[in-house]
This record gives structure tokens, sequence and C-alpha cells, in this order.
């Protein structure tokens, strides 16, 4: 690597600063010198919070399947703190570069897949680089923030030949496989109506309003960054298409107005320097988790973000309540609510179906995003109710210990284990999946600005069908529900 060129990123100087794991890492980076030609070679674009899950796959549990071989960001001490971090797993730090030597990162380091985790509105232009240099892509989600950005991705797709991966780790949590083997089944027919209700706490949810989500611009607004995972569970669990979208949304509690309705003189500009921090339950202390300020706290001198910021300010322009209505190409109507200041956080779904009805819940045990620490040991309910008959409560399906309800272990092996089973339930998604999924969102905030429907139709051509397991449509033959007995 040129280090002239890029002053402010010195591997060496990362090495030399960790004498103790100098030797590791050199004994290492012959190793991975050795296996390189047998593995696939991983670069990393945007090494925020969400990119450490798949680092410490690459360094731990799958590092015989793959190798992290370089790192690209536009903050340079989040570079060094990727490259800190591998010495001390005893991995060998990936080479980093800047924003701009994107394409000759790739080119150096003969990069085989991209993993993209910048923040949302920069996934496309991420993704169809590498897909127009010959790389395979893995995106976190949502694949992208607006219908003209996922229409350049599903025609990078259609002209490279690839498909790209995009990780919901929500299908991968076991209870939610055993939600949709059940609908799979048939245990209650074919599905009519799904009501669907999520909530955030002001714990998690206000987490969004302090940092870059909380601009529509980057995030797409809770519609998409956010409901991006909900309406993809719901497509999943029908195996069907969303094809109409109604809605609407507001911001009514975390304003300028609310924060003195709480008898503060705010907002102010971030938590650190705020005035009133001893009076603002809200206030978070970004210098408290050791994770949070080694990768935001440390490098703001690089790029000025402050990732405390006061969830009162008037600039923001994401919404805090939203309710929807979804049309499905199968017949099936969604009514989903999200709302980011409630008392608790998770949420319940039923699906109402011609033999019967599905109660699903999960209270999740959710803390700041990315913070050290948090449990993740969730509350899950899952209740079958045939129709005209007794209802039972199933025993819910758990997995291993780790994130998003043990989903993540699941997924990242199905990612980077070239031997991992065959699935049945078909978890992985594509680029087909994260268009439907964000195109939903992407309709809702039109509507939020129109106050009319939308077709996804009129979003983006030629979306097709993702590959979805099979499921009971709306003319399958259903029994007649039994008599009702009277005494």
């Amino acid at each position: 690597m040129d280090e002239k060129a890029n002053p402010g990123i010195r591997r060496r100087d990362v090495v030399r600063a960790l004498a103790a794991g100098a030797a590791v890492a050199t004994a290492m980076d012959n190793v991975a010198l050795a296996a390189s030609n047998t593995r696939e070679r991983y670069a990393a674009v945007g090494v925020g919070s969400r990119s450490r899950m798949f680092q410490s796959a690459l360094w731990g549990p799958h590092k015989a399947h793959g190798l992290l071989v370089a790192t690209c960001d536009v903050n340079p001490g989040r570079l060094d703190n990727v490259a800190a971090r591998a010495i001390r797993e005893g991995a060998p730090a990936p080479r980093s570069y800047l924003a701009a030597d994107f394409e000759k990162m790739l080119r150096e380091q003969k990069v085989d897949t991209v993993i993209v985790t910048t923040p949302d509105a920069f996934h496309d232009d991420y993704v169809v680089r590498a897909l127009d240099a010959g790389c395979n892509v893995i995106t976190e989600k949502p694949m992208t923030t607006t219908a003209a950005k996922a229409q350049r991705i599903l025609d990078a797709v259609k002209r490279s030949g690839r498909h790209i991966r995009v990780t919901f780790n929500y299908r991968y949590a076991p209870y939610r496989s055993q939600v949709k083997e059940l609908l799979m089944s048939g245990e209650i027919g074919d599905v009519l109506s799904v009501d669907f209700q999520w909530l955030l706490n002001t714990v998690h949810g206000a987490d969004y309003f302090r940092r870059w989500h909380s601009s529509k611009a980057i995030s797409g607004g809770l519609m998409v960054h956010k409901a991006t995972h909900h309406f993809d569970l719901v497509n999943w669990w029908l195996s069907d298409m969303p094809v109409r979208v109604d809605a609407t949304g507001k911001r009514e509690f975390y304003t300028p107005e609310m924060a003195r309705r709480f008898g503060l003189d705010g907002p102010h500009q971030r938590c650190r320097t705020c005035p009133e921090k001893a009076e603002c339950s809200f206030f978070f202390d970004l210098a408290a988790d050791p994770g949070l300020k080694s990768l935001y706290l440390d490098n703001e001198k690089y790029d000025g973000y402050f990732r405390d910021q006061c969830v009162w300010r008037p600039e923001i322009d994401i919404e805090d309540t939203m309710n929807v209505i979804v049309g499905y190409a199968g017949g099936t109507t969604l009514s989903y609510s999200l709302n980011a200041f409630n008392a608790w956080e998770g949420y319940h779904i039923a699906f109402n179906g011609t033999k019967g009805r599905i109660e699903h819940s999960v209270v999740e045990q959710a803390g700041v995003a990315g913070a050290s620490g948090h449990s993740d040991e969730d509350r899950i309910k899952t209740r079958i109710i045939p129709m005209r008959g007794e209802p039972r409560d199933l025993k819910p399906r758990m997995g291993a210990a780790g994130g998003h309800g043990g989903g993540d272990a699941v997924m990242l092996a199905d990612i980077f284990d070239p031997g991992a089973p065959k699935d049945p339930l078909l978890r992985a998604a594509d680029e087909r999946s994260g268009a439907a999924s964000i195109l939903v969102g992407v309709a809702a905030n039109r509507c939020f600005e129109t106050g009319q429907p939308v077709e996804i139709a009129d979003l983006v051509k030629g979306l097709e069908w993702p590959d979805y397991p099979a499921m009971p449509n709306h003319k399958d033959r259903v029994p007649m529900p039994p008599r009702i007995m009277r005494g």
C-alpha cells in the first residue's frame, strides 16, 4: 500500500503501537498468504458498528472459509480501529483504504467479495461498482433507500449476471423459522390478513434520532432503515410480493416542542456538551461505552460526526409514528404499525387464515445500537388458535446465544461456510427480496408526502419474484369449520 498517498492510515504504525501482538500479526500474515488461494477474499466497506459482526465472523468461526484482506472507509481512525481489533483477535490486520481508493483496493487485494455496511444511502454506489468490477456483494439491510437506487442495483445485477446477498438476519431466528414452517404446513390454511405491530422503546428507539438515521436522505427514515426487516419478514413468511401501499406517518414525540413539554430549554446540539444533561433522561454518555467510544468519539476529529446528537433537534426529518396497509399479489392484506417511543420493545403479529389464527409475539431486550453488553434474551410466545377449536401454545424453538435471537450465527454460517446444508426455508435473500422490502417503505414515504396510495409496479421496472417456498394458496380446498356446539 502507498502510505504517502494515505498519510492518515499507517498499518505499520498500528502494529508498532501494539508491539505485544506484532509477532502474532506477522505469523498470521504468513498463514493468510499461504491460504489466500483457497479462501474467499473479502473487503469491508464502511467499518462502523454493524461491520463488526462480519469482521468477527471472519476472524473467528469462519476464518477457515474467508479472509478479510481489506477495509475501506471515509474515516482513517475507524480503519485503524479495525486493524487494532484484528491483531487483538490474532488475525492479520486488513489493508486500509480511504473511500476514494475503492477501485484501487479491489485491484490490489484481488477481492472476491465486497461486504457493504456504509450508511444506507451509499449502499448502491458500492454495490454497483463492486458488481461492475466482477466482485460478489454482501450488503447489510436495507439494500438501499430509494426506488431510483434500487433500479440502479437491479440493472447492475442484470448487466453483471451476478446476484447480491442481502443480510436479513431476522429470517434466521429459530422461532421465526418455526412460524414459517407452520404457515407452509397449512396449519391455518391460507393467510387472508396479517396484523403486525412493532414497538421501539425510548432507549433503542431514541437512538435512531441521535444518529445519521435521523436524516431521511441518508437512512430513508424508519420506514426503510428499520421496517425493511419487518416487510421482508412478512414477504418471506407469506412467500408473496407486495403490490400496493397506503400509509400515514408523523413525528410528534422527538421534537423541540416535546423537549419543552418535558421542562427543558433545549434542544441542543449533542449530549456531550449539553447544558441540561443532568435534567434530560435521554442523555447518552458516548464515552461510557468502550466500543462506541473507540469507533466514534475517538474519531470525531476526522469527519466531525457526532454519535450522540440531541434527539429533540428541529432538523430531524424522520417519523416516529407510522401506519401502513399493504396489499399482496396473492390477496393477503397487511396492517402494520411502527412506533419509536414506546414503553417496551418488540412486536406482536397475527396471521388470520382460512383454518385459524397464529399469534406470535416477542419482547426484545434491545439496547443502544452497537453498544457493548446488552442482553439478547428475548421473551417469545407462539399460539395456534384453530377456527372454532381450542388454542394451544407452542414451545418456541430457540437457537444458540447471539444477536437477533441467535439468527446472526445461523445466517453467518449460511453466508460464509461453503459446506452449509441446503435450506428448505430459502432464508437467503438476494436483490429481489432486498428491493421488495425497501419498496414498501419507499412507497410509504411517498404516501406520507402525497396522501395517496402507491403501486409498487410504478416504482421500478424488471423486479422479479424472489425464490420462496411453496405456501397454501387462495384456491385450495379447506375443511368446513366444525359446528359450534350449544349446551
